[in-house]
Order: structure tokens, then sequence, then C-alpha cells
């Protein structure tokens, strides 16, 4: 049974990924199919994460994040999640040994973003790095 599982993980991760964002979507349909579920389970998370910060208006952002972040983290640990797309992801996660200073790197610009506005040079490098850059390294993980 824990295969079906697996399966509809990754299946909420897809549909993350297709009502998000169309052209990233399309992009991923040109990988190679062994290719596409683990980018759709790092996209998904991403996305999940983005959409903590900068939707959950009516909400106490700030502790969501946070839980996000513990959830992600032993979720990773443990093998497995309670939660669809962070089980998808922390199975890309492991199989693909992505290093946790990407997520780490990627919750610190989350962070940034809930408190921060105005960023110094230094500031801006490092908010890209981790919520642009560190997205596609993850990505490479899995190319590579």
């Amino acid at each position: 049974m824990i295969k079906l599982y697996h399966e509809a993980s990754a299946d909420c991760s897809r549909l993350v990924t297709r009502r998000y964002s169309t052209s990233f979507s399309s992009a991923i349909r040109m990988l190679h199919k062994d290719l596409r579920a683990p980018i759709c389970n790092i996209y998904g998370f991403v996305r999940v994460a983005d959409e903590i910060v900068d939707s959950f208006h009516e909400h106490d952002k700030h502790s969501l994040l946070e839980e996000f972040k513990r959830d992600t983290n032993e979720a990773i640990d443990r093998g497995i999640s309670v939660n669809p797309v962070l089980h998808s992801f922390q199975r890309t996660v492991n199989q693909y040994n992505i290093n946790r200073s990407l997520i780490d790197a990627f919750f610190k610009s989350m962070e940034m973003d809930l408190s921060r506005k105005a960023y110094d040079e230094d500031g801006y490098r490092e908010y890209i790095y981790g919520s642009a850059e560190v997205v596609g390294l993850m990505c490479l993980y899995v190319f590579l």
C-alpha cells in the first residue's frame, strides 16, 4: 500500500505544479519521463512554501512557515510525511541526496520575505540565492 501513497503524493506535487505554473509544467513535460516526477516534487514543495509567504494573509504566516520548515526536516529525517507534498519532496531529497544546505537557504529566503522588504546588495544576493538559485541547484541533483 505504501506504493499507492508514493504515487498519490507525487500526483499532488504534479497537480500543484500544473495549477501554479503552466509554463514550468509545460517545460517539465519536455524532460525524460524519469525526471518529471522528481522535478514536480521539488517545485510542489517550493510552491507551497512560497504560497504560505505570499498568500496566507489572514493567518500567522511566521508560525505556518516555521511549522512547514519543521515538518520538512522531520519528513526528510524520517523518510515519510503525512503531508503528500512533503512526502514526495522528501523522497526526492533522499533519493538524489539533495544537500540540506540548499533547503536551509530556501527557508531563510522565505523568512526574509516575511520581514524585510528592502535589501542592500548582499541581502539581495542572499535572497535571490535562496529563493531562486537553490531551486535550480536542487534540480541539478536530479539531472546529474
